[in-house]
């Protein structure tokens, strides 16, 4: 995965559902089970690692040009 756009995007998405889906469960659409909110956590931490990813990797492929 060498397209830091993508990584980015991937990021963006994984932070948002875990923005979204903690959200669904304070408003009672989704029960709050301890599976549901480790994978939360997981989708959020990873999300932000891979959008710092494509962040550094957009501006080193930048910085050659």
């Amino acid at each position: 995965m060498t397209n830091p756009k993508r990584l980015i995007i991937i990021g963006f998405f994984l932070v948002l559902i875990g923005a979204v889906v903690p959200w669904l469960m304070i408003l009672g659409y989704l029960k709050s089970t301890f599976f549901l909110n480790f994978v939360t956590y997981g989708a959020s931490v990873s999300g932000l690692i891979l959008g710092i990813m494509g962040a550094a990797m957009m501006s080193r492929f930048r910085s050659k040009d």
